[in-house]
């Protein structure tokens, strides 16, 4: 495992990189498998070939502040979801809210984890 910061080699259990300072996990100059330098947008790193996961936070470019009203007041019908690229699961929310109503709870729980940070946008579940 690589700093995704600086490119260091890490332990399993660090917490932090111990070089640069950064929380493991975070950055994207370097790729977190093989230590190379990848472009900051790239989804594949280019020497060995492994997917690069966007950041904790990371709203597939969408403001945070934006995606909070919208999850806020269209959550139930999962149109957050369509803005950042999770159509799948936009439609589940359509879905589960007109048959049973369970969209809203399900986008209470979005809601939480984007103001928390802690919402991720898998670009492997990405139709």
């Amino acid at each position: 495992m690589f700093c995704k910061n600086c490119g260091e080699p890490l332990n399993d259990n660090q917490a932090i990189c111990v070089k640069c300072g950064v929380k493991v996990g975070d950055g994207n100059a370097f790729c977190g498998n093989c230590g190379k330098p990848v472009e900051p947008n790239a989804e594949v790193c280019l020497n060995c070939g492994v997917a690069l996961k966007k950041a904790a936070g990371d709203l597939a470019g969408q403001d945070k502040i934006v995606m909070i009203l919208i999850c806020l007041f269209l959550g139930g019908l999962g149109i957050h979801n369509f803005m950042m690229g999770e159509t799948k699961k936009g439609v589940v929310k359509i879905v589960t809210t007109f048959l049973c109503g369970v969209g809203g709870i399900l986008a209470l729980i979005d809601l939480i984890k984007i103001a928390t940070n802690k919402y991720v946008v898998d670009p492997d579940k990405l139709i």
